[in-house]
């Protein structure tokens, strides 16, 4: 499925600056600036204020007690919101990734537009979650900058009874924490010889020795011997949700939907069974790059560089809060929940791939998408085990997808596909752009490991475009949005028949049709059981079906693009009586019709 053939109208080649970013930011028509919590606050409450289309609401609050705000966008003139098929978009769960709130803010802008939006807000729902990590996002605008993934939560990550003692330093004054490289025959790293901004791995089979050993800026605050080990926050609300959750791992938290952001968020979904579809706007990637034809996701991508920085801290670390992995009662299984998954001889495994059934409604959003935004490609694609848009499929059982919402332009080290290491991709895209993406490297004096070279990539830019692309962005997403919730389910009695066969007795037949693009439930929601099948309801007492259809019939699956199921009843009533007859799909919406028996 293709859309008009518009493909990348929206498209910006325009990428983040750092100094652009932290001008202050007015109210405007759209909003060029990244926006702080109390700047995006009052630009929701104005666009909110504005329109009779939208509502606002806290779905909770963070740590440091930011609201969570919650925009819900219909006409009123339509059937209750519970009753509408609804799309819900999260932004900004990782805190670093700021893009993901301008797109969602942008997103609301665009859906209140009678005039710009396709979307039938008399008929469907869309709900809006802006910034799920206010803290974590908060930290972009108070320096120095450190590239923040993680909410606020203060635990010991070193064991030693104190928090947050030994966060990063800004030791060369630059305002933004980024590597340290430190000479030493004993360390894994070597200079790239290929890009000498960056580092690699040396590989022994090659005959590569290491060189240098690699740290994040700073100091030993705490004298234990380790540098950087317990800093601000926190964990990554994009892998701390329940599907892959994974346990033990670093940034995920003590326990799944522990925080109270994503409990805020769990509990909005939960409760609000007519959500027909998610997106995320977040660091992992379906939308651009679909599941295979296995199912699976693209491989994650992420900074090198920065993984190499992260590992230096894995031996204190392991000491830490979430160093020792036990499972009180037996070993838990990785992905598996508790109760019947988590026993190997029950033949029941965790779904990890989606189901063959799905794979083409991802395609096909896939190429909307495309065609709508015309990003083609994508920058960091990090590994989605615990990401909230996994949940929302395999546990919630809803199409779901995942975006960052930009790309970077092609640079040389992209024309030999496959050529150079992730690291030299972005950077090649950067430089292609005219962006100051990375710090040099210089030299550092530092008060522990002697002479250091600092630089790497600045934080921030490699997760975020330049604000000036964000009206144009947002309002591509929001044409995206919009379109999403024509394609979904939309359960209809078509058309109705009576036949009478004489002596009261009657029999009744109603065409029920999906007209939505998705079906009713994907297979793996009917898999799982997470999505209630379509019922189709005679408004007959019990005792007066002579034979037929039950009452209450149930299609277990109604697929889309026109598919129409037929349900008939044998029924015994009196000539002239009207009967109603009601169909509901959970993700689908609602219909009804009358006939009269005769």
């Amino acid at each position: 499925m293709r859309i008009d053939g518009r493909r990348g109208r929206w498209a910006a080649s325009g990428l983040f600056t750092l100094a652009a970013v932290f001008t202050p930011p007015g109210i405007a028509a759209q909003s060029a600036a990244y926006l702080d919590f109390d700047d995006l606050t009052a630009e929701l409450r104005s666009i909110v204020d504005s329109s009779d289309r939208a509502t606002m609401r806290s779905l909770g609050t963070s740590h440091q007690g930011r609201e969570i705000w919650l925009v819900e966008i219909a006409d009123a003139s339509g059937p209750p919101l519970a009753k509408r098929p609804g799309v819900l978009v999260v932004g900004n769960l990782s805190g670093d990734h700021l893009v993901g709130s301008s797109l969602a803010l942008e997103t609301v802008r665009y859906l209140i537009d009678a005039d710009a939006s396709e979307a039938d807000l008399t008929e469907h729902v869309i709900y809006v979650v802006p910034r799920l990590n206010p803290d974590g996002a908060e930290a972009m605008f108070n320096g120095p900058r450190d590239g923040n993934r993680l909410n606020a939560l203060e635990f010991d990550a070193d064991n030693d009874d104190r928090m947050n003692e030994d966060a990063a330093d800004d030791l060369n004054g630059d305002g933004v924490i980024t590597v340290m490289r430190v000479p030493d025959p004993l360390g894994a790293y070597m200079i790239d010889p290929d890009e000498p901004r960056l580092m690699k791995e040396a590989d022994a089979a090659q005959g590569e020795t290491g060189t240098h050993a690699l740290y994040w800026e700073g100091i030993d605050n705490d004298g234990d011997g380790f540098i950087n080990e317990d800093g601000f926050g926190g964990v990554d609300l994009d892998r701390h949700f329940q599907h892959e959750y994974p346990y033990w791992e670093r940034d995920a938290g003590y326990n799944m939907v522990g925080q109270p952001e994503a409990r805020a968020l769990m509990d909005f979904v939960i409760g609000t069974r007519n959500i027909a579809a998610v997106v995320a706007f977040g660091h992992s990637d379906n939308l651009v790059t679909p599941p295979n034809s296995s199912g699976r996701l693209t491989d994650a991508t992420e900074l090198d560089l920065n993984g190499f920085a992260d590992a230096s801290s894995d031996e204190i670390f392991s000491q830490g809060l979430f160093g020792t992995p036990f499972q009180r009662g037996g070993l838990q299984l990785r992905g598996a929940q508790p109760g019947r998954d988590n026993d190997p001889s029950s033949g029941q495994r965790p779904a990890t791939t989606v189901n063959d059934s799905d794979i083409e409604y991802f395609e096909t959003v896939s190429e909307v998408y495309k065609d709508i935004t015309g990003i083609e490609e994508v920058v960091i694609n990090k590994a989605a085990a615990g990401a909230f848009f996994q949940y929302a499929y395999y546990h919630f059982g809803v199409p779901s997808f995942s975006t960052q919402g930009w790309a970077l332009p092609r640079g040389d080290e992209e024309e030999d596909e496959g050529s150079g290491s992730g690291d030299a991709r972005v950077l090649s895209g950067f430089d292609a752009a005219g962006e100051d993406v990375f710090v040099p490297w210089s030299t550092y004096q530092h008060p522990d490991l002697g002479e250091v070279e600092i630089g790497g990539f600045r934080p921030y830019v490699v997760t975020n475009p330049a604000p000036s692309t964000l009206p144009d962005l947002g309002a591509a997403h929001g044409e995206f949005i919009a379109h999403l919730s024509t394609m979904l389910p939309r359960v209809r009695i078509a058309s109705t028949e009576v036949e009478a066969h004489g002596g009261g007795v009657f029999t009744v037949t109603a065409h029920v049709q999906n007209t939505g693009y998705f079906p009713s439930a994907l297979q793996h929601g009917v898999r799982s059981r997470s999505v209630d099948p379509v019922s189709v309801q005679i408004q007959v007492e019990a005792e007066d079906i002579l034979t037929g259809a039950a009452k209450t019939h149930m299609i277990q699956k109604l697929n889309g693009s026109g598919t129409t199921q037929t349900v008939s009843w044998v029924i015994q009533g009196r000539d002239g009586t009207s009967v109603e007859i009601r169909v509901r799909a959970e993700k689908g919406g609602s219909d009804t019709a009358t006939v009269t028996l005769r």
